[in-house]
């Protein structure tokens, strides 16, 4: 359970998580598998309860860049398609699944690189504690939502991107 309720705390621990799902990803050692579904169903349900949560929320202050949150959007969009294209490869540490992990792990790192420099902190320099503590709140309760209803599913993941 988390510690706080800052919604910029709340969504930079989700992506050091992915971090840590990738380094599973990569490695020999570990169970690839169950990390790739872990990691599928926190991306889709991190982003989907920040398109429905927090970004619209974000995009009524003056002072954060709405088409920096608008690209954040878009950039879903590439990860989903990254996530979807792994998710498609038979052999858990073939060649196709390491391209296709690396594709993968280049869309998330830009994206939250992107995220942490430009969204999270117009949030952090813009929205009082107060509100960024109630975004929290929504965030977490439909991440939770999302994550029940297992929305990393590859079924759910093309309907998302439309394949």
């Amino acid at each position: 359970m988390a510690t706080t309720q800052d919604v910029v705390e709340l969504i930079l621990e989700d992506h050091r998580r992915m971090e840590d799902l990738f380094r599973k990803m990569r490695s020999v050692e570990a169970d690839r598998s169950t990390a790739l579904k872990e990691f599928a169903d926190l991306l889709i349900a991190h982003a989907l309860a920040e398109e429905a949560e927090v970004y619209p929320a974000l995009k009524r202050y003056k002072d954060i860049d709405n088409e920096e949150v608008e690209h954040g959007e878009s950039e879903h969009e590439e990860g989903n398609k990254a996530l979807l294209a792994l998710l498609e490869v038979d052999e858990v540490g073939s060649e196709d699944w390491d391209e296709k992990l690396e594709d993968l792990v280049e869309a998330i790192a830009h994206h939250t690189d992107e995220e942490e420099r430009t969204i999270l902190n117009g949030a952090r320099e813009n929205v009082a504690m107060e509100r960024r503590e109630e975004l929290g709140a929504a965030f977490l309760e439909e991440r939770a939502r999302r994550l029940k209803s297992g929305c990393g599913s590859i079924e759910n993941i093309r309907s998302i991107v439309g394949d």
